[in-house]
């Protein structure tokens, strides 16, 4: 469930988990969202945050950045931060804030964002801690529109195996009706994106049969 916690900070403030240990805010960050949990199966939990990192321009919104912490001497010490797993909070277009919510299951951290107008678009990024990085391990998506398509994406980048599924709809006298369906799979083989860098690059890829452009990322403007 979303956290709508925003605490602007002036000075660098101390926020008590229900633990008792302490992170510290920098100047003009916000804590919008917190989870914790064991990412790296050492059987201590880790601390995820989301910050808005203020102030807000008003025409580009605010930007955001995650920070991953650990436990070291009964102090929260960040660990891992990333500037590009989040999106800005005008990035969702007509609806708004794109944040969803973030989760950690079975050691994975799990990041859903979505946003759009009449076209709408959400998915969510899975995240393994591998080989001291947390790589990008599961892209799920689904966009479209009412009355026109919706476009499923299904991605393991650890096999490369990709599941497109496209269902083409029309509304009559108020109902939906499917008739028509394109279903794709491919590989995708050694695609290597991280938390760190997670919008570094587009990433487009076109399935070979029904040419659907699938964009795993958009790229630093």
């Amino acid at each position: 469930m979303r956290k709508t916690i925003y605490l602007l900070a002036l000075v660098f403030m101390l926020v008590h988990n229900s633990n008792g240990q302490e992170i510290t805010i920098p100047v003009n960050y916000a804590i919008i969202d917190s989870i914790k949990g064991d990412l790296d199966n050492d059987s201590i939990n880790e601390l995820v945050v989301a910050f808005n990192v203020m102030p807000e321009n008003e025409i580009d919104g605010v930007p955001r950045q995650l920070v991953i912490y650990k436990l070291e001497n009964n102090q929260w010490v960040a660990w891992k931060t990333s500037d590009q797993a989040l999106y800005g909070s005008k990035d969702g277009g007509m609806l708004g804030d794109p944040y969803g919510e973030m989760e950690i299951k079975n050691g994975i951290l799990h990041i859903s964002q979505n946003g759009g107008s009449s076209w709408k678009w959400g998915f969510t990024d899975k995240y393994r801690f591998q080989n001291d990085e947390f790589y990008l391990i599961g892209y799920t998506s689904l966009a479209g529109k009412l009355c026109a398509y919706w476009t499923d994406v299904d991605f393991n980048l650890n096999t490369g195996k990709m599941i497109v599924n496209k269902e083409f709809e029309k509304c009559e006298n108020e109902e939906q009706q499917f008739y028509k369906s394109e279903n794709e799979t491919l590989l995708v083989k050694d695609l290597k994106i991280t938390l760190e860098n997670r919008q570094e690059r587009e990433i487009k890829i076109t399935t070979p049969k029904y040419k659907h452009e699938i964009y795993i990322a958009i790229g630093k403007e």
